[in-house]
């Protein structure tokens, strides 16, 4: 990793710009999300923003149950954000389906079957602390260089050489 990448990195780590997306859900997750960008929290001073828009985040979070109405839109929006990207679910419902399992319009996959999760954050809701843990432990696989869109790209690099 050359100086600049590597000034990259560390950026993405100390100030990860996030998109949430709520793929149908109870609001429960983003409520819990509010918090953290009050002064209890703070999320501002770790270097956190949220964005409204995909195109400018580095950690995509998702909430919510799977839907058959969701499923499309979670692909397009993870499309949109520029990798290296990482996605955190958030609570129950996007392993699960939670209360909503077995509804008709949820499906009966897990949100890791659509795109892939580099953290779940555990909790019906979770947590705000747990919300910020989770976003930190996603920066962190970033400047590493090891959340699953960078091994996956490495992979397919490396799949091209070999050709």
């Amino acid at each position: 990793m050359n100086l600049i990448e590597r000034v990259i990195a560390i950026s993405r780590r100390r100030s990860p710009w996030i998109c949430r997306l709520n793929a149908g859900s109870c609001n429960g997750c983003d409520i819990e999300i509010t918090p953290l960008l009050s002064p209890r929290y703070d999320a501002e001073q770790l270097g956190i923003e949220l964005h409204g828009t995909p195109k400018h985040a580095d950690i995509v979070l998702i909430s919510g149950t799977l839907t058959l109405r969701s499923r499309q839109a979670i692909l397009d929006i993870y499309d949109q954000v520029p990798s290296p990207k990482a996605v955190v679910a958030l609570g129950s419902c996007p392993s699960s389906g939670n209360v909503f399992a077995g509804s008709p319009l949820v499906l009966s996959e897990s949100l890791d079957n659509v795109v892939p999760v580099d953290v779940w954050v555990p909790g019906c809701p979770p947590r705000p602390q747990a919300i910020l843990d989770g976003i930190a432990r996603a920066a962190q696989l970033l400047e590493d260089g090891s959340t699953k869109s960078q091994i996956q790209g490495q992979r397919q690099n490396l799949g091209g050489r070999l050709s």
